[in-house]
């Protein structure tokens, strides 16, 4: 069928008004891009509380990528990071520009690294195709390294090993680049009389001394970078509270972060020990059965989850008064989940461009039933 962009309701753009003048929680978008800022913004946007740099690495340069991971030597490691480097900073600068001066969280490298890599059956498959059929094609040395490779990278359990913050000691290169692009970026935008505000997220610590080691070191990347671009930008460093013992620990990692983003997505897999890729042959069961009252990846689980988050805060709050607090997991557009977020005192809810009608109204609808 054919589709055409929504309009404007008279109505609904007043009710929004409304909602705004009401709520107390600021709305951001989960955006990855200079479209999906635009498109926020129109639905009301007031920041970018996740930008996952990770989708950035996607389609025309996969490739790029992967002779990133798969270098065996570092110069070849340091020849791609100087090719994706400008790529970065043009995504980054495209950003900024469309945000206007509106805060920006960006999430460094998240996602295990074999995500950018074929699919090991795939390359297995082709591999012994060649060997049988065309054993002198020049395509086989290079497809066989390649498997070699993505083997030599299996993890059992890859969303619960090398990702998030321990990639940056082990491929510090990458995150180093990364901010090299955000700092740089911003400077470029701040020169150009635009307001800038990025927040710099380091994802899945565990332990303050992760977010200490890795927090040091991109800071020497920021202060170089704006030392050769001459001119200061207003940024921030803090982390994605994911893992159950950052949610315990909060008051100490509080002490070397300027902002806590919960990532409910994660954080309610490993509070549950459920999966939200495998959950789908048990759950429905669960819920149709009243063994769960809802389902724990759409609305928070106050109980269980909204404990350990409310006990987070409260730890965090007495280090850091002043920490800004925020929610970025898909929980972020759900009207009850928005409800408990107003409950415990955070800043801003983030959710998908489209379910920022809601979340406004949500916020709104929060700030006056606890008045």
């Amino acid at each position: 069928l054919e589709t055409e962009p929504a309009t404007a309701i008279e109505e609904i753009s007043a009710l929004m008004e409304w909602a705004d003048s009401f709520r107390k929680l600021k709305v951001r978008a989960n955006a990855d891009t200079p479209d999906q800022a635009t498109e926020a913004i129109k639905l009301g946007a007031e920041g970018i509380g996740l930008c996952r740099t990770e989708h950035m690495f996607l389609g025309d340069r996969a490739p790029l990528v992967q002779r990133l991971i798969l270098a065996e030597e570092e110069t070849e490691r340091s020849a791609a990071l100087d090719e994706l480097l400008p790529l970065q900073r043009q995504d980054f600068e495209g950003i900024f520009k469309t945000m206007g001066g509106r805060p920006t969280t960006i999430r460094l490298i998240d996602p295990p690294l074999h995500e950018f890599l074929p699919s090991e059956t795939d390359l297995l498959a082709e591999v012994i195709r060649l060997e049988c059929n065309e054993p002198e094609s020049p395509k086989l040395p290079a497809l066989q390294n390649m498997l070699r490779s993505v083997r030599a990278m299996h993890e059992a359990n890859p969303m619960l090993g090398l990702r998030g913050c321990r990639l940056s000691f082990i491929f510090p290169g990458i995150v180093q680049m990364q901010v090299t692009a955000i700092i740089s970026a911003a400077c470029k935008v701040r020169k150009e009389g635009l307001g800038v505000e990025p927040e710099i997220m380091i994802p899945l610590v565990s332990h303050v001394n992760e977010l200490k080691w890795v927090k040091e070191r991109l800071e020497q990347t920021a202060q170089q970078v704006m030392q050769e671009e001459k001119i200061e930008v207003d940024y921030s460093f803090g982390t994605m509270i994911e893992t159950p013992r950052a949610a315990l620990t909060a008051g100490e990692i509080a002490t070397e972060a300027s902002f806590f983003s919960f990532g409910t997505n994660d954080l309610t897999q490993m509070i549950f020990g459920i999966s939200r890729d495998d959950a789908g042959t048990f759950l429905r069961h669960y819920i149709d059965e009243g063994i769960l009252p809802d389902d724990p990846t759409e609305s928070i689980d106050q109980t269980g989850v909204g404990r350990l988050i409310k006990l987070s805060i409260d730890d965090a709050r007495k280090i850091k008064p002043e920490l800004k607090l925020g929610i970025c997991g898909e929980h972020g557009g759900d009207p009850r989940s928005i409800a408990f977020c107003h409950t415990v005192g955070m800043e801003y809810v983030s959710c998908s461009p489209k379910r920022i009608p809601i979340a406004r109204l949500a916020a709104a609808q929060a700030a006056l039933s606890s008045a």
